[in-house]
């Protein structure tokens, strides 16, 4: 029997490649798995690629519904935010994936895992990690390490030699990277910071400040220990809940981030954001937290977020002290029940409204009130005086 090999395929020009290059160069049979996070993809033209570049068989796993209660879920409520400004989501995503493409390749009885992160980005290093933490014997095949192609032209080149046809991207569109969580533009004028970002040029999912409605929104979120469970009143199952949150922000320019960020090699990347269901979440449950939680534990909690942050974004997702912080902030939840409404404004979010029957605030309408204290008695209260002493008629009084 060939060699089994699983291959994370995004249906790019180099993932497709790798295809057609580890048959060639493994005597193997390969296996395409794309891991649906919610990316904007047609899967049947990815299907049929795959297939084009001779796989055997290529798997669509839909995995939005764990992503968002087993890593959104998590993150979300341990306030978990990488250098002051980026959400985690994005890091925890490639841990999922990495997840993934190891249950389904044990399940296959693969010898190896291959990937198309190049070696000088944060994906490689985040998929290596992770994959290496869930099955350290697995094999893991980086072609970019390995074959003399430099460039798209190599790559074109290497695919029209074996007449397989690939349409190669317009080269002025924006490297993006898309979940049910986020889309992230990156490239182009992007890579000049003195260029301010043309939005009207980027943006997909929201508009931007200036083009949002001139009258405010208002939405209404409940939480439970700390968990996002319905809008406006109607519950709503996870997957449903953010794609409706992302809608609304975005139509009100909710969620626009413009950063740079710190790649784990040390490399700087500008990126644009559109993340408004997020946005709003972490908005919402910081505030509940601000009425919920004592403030030693509200301070304390803010560096487990820090730290796990780090972790998270550092590929270090299934390691034993990520899952002690989360035990930690699950603990903290149990008091982080409520409703929080929100009024949404060209791309600004403030709260008109909080509710808890946690609040520790002093007169909250779901406090007990408290019995005023009995003032302690003095001493001898309560006690008849004694009687004086009558002195008897006409006899003098004693003379000290």
């Amino acid at each position: 029997m060939k060699k089994k090999i699983v291959l994370a395929y995004s249906g790019d020009l180099d993932t497709t490649v790798i295809i057609a290059w580890l048959k060639e160069n493994q005597d193997c049979d390969v296996t395409a798995v794309c891991v649906d996070i919610g990316q904007s993809v047609d899967f049947k033209v990815l299907k049929k690629r795959a297939m084009s570049a001779g796989a055997v068989d290529c798997q669509i796993i839909d995995v939005k519904k764990e992503f968002i209660e087993q890593y959104l879920w998590p993150v979300l409520k341990a306030g978990a935010v990488y250098d002051n400004n980026s959400f985690a989501l994005k890091y925890a995503a490639y841990s999922l994936i990495a997840k993934t493409l190891v249950d389904f390749a044990n399940s296959q009885k693969a010898a190896a895992i291959a990937h198309g992160a190049m070696c000088n980005g944060n994906t490689f290093i985040l998929l290596a990690k992770g994959i290496k933490a869930l099955s350290g014997n697995m094999e893991i095949i980086t072609p970019w390490f390995m074959w003399k192609m430099k460039n798209r032209k190599d790559l074109m080149r290497y695919l029209a030699r074996r007449k397989i046809l690939v349409t190669e991207k317009n080269k002025d569109v924006y490297k993006i990277d898309s979940s049910i969580m986020f889309i992230s533009h990156e490239g182009l004028d992007l890579e000049n910071t003195e260029n301010e970002p043309q939005y009207r040029k980027i943006l997909s999912l929201s508009v931007s400040p200036e083009r949002a409605p001139n009258k405010p929104e208002y939405i209404e979120i409940s939480f439970d220990k700390g968990i996002p469970v319905s809008i406006n009143g109607k519950t709503q199952e996870s997957t449903a809940l953010i794609n409706q949150l992302n809608k609304t922000g975005g139509a009100n320019g909710i969620g626009i981030l413009e950063i740079i960020e710190n790649h784990i090699k040390g490399k700087k990347t500008r990126v644009v954001y559109e993340t408004p269901a997020s946005c709003i979440l972490s908005y919402a449950h910081q505030k509940l937290e601000s009425i919920c939680l004592d403030g030693q534990t509200l301070a304390f909690k803010k560096l487990a977020a820090g730290k796990m942050a780090k972790l998270v974004c550092f590929g270090k997702w299934f390691s034993p002290l990520r899952k002690a912080l989360s035990a930690f902030v699950d603990n903290t939840q149990q008091a982080v029940n409520g409703k929080v409404k929100l009024k949404l404004y060209k791309g600004s979010i403030s709260v008109a409204g909080i509710s808890s029957p946690n609040s520790l605030i002093a007169g909250s309408p779901c406090e007990e009130p408290t019995k005023p204290a009995k003032k302690p008695a003095a001493a001898g209260a309560g006690k008849k005086p004694a009687p004086a002493k009558k002195r008897a008629a006409g006899k003098p009084a004693k003379k000290k």
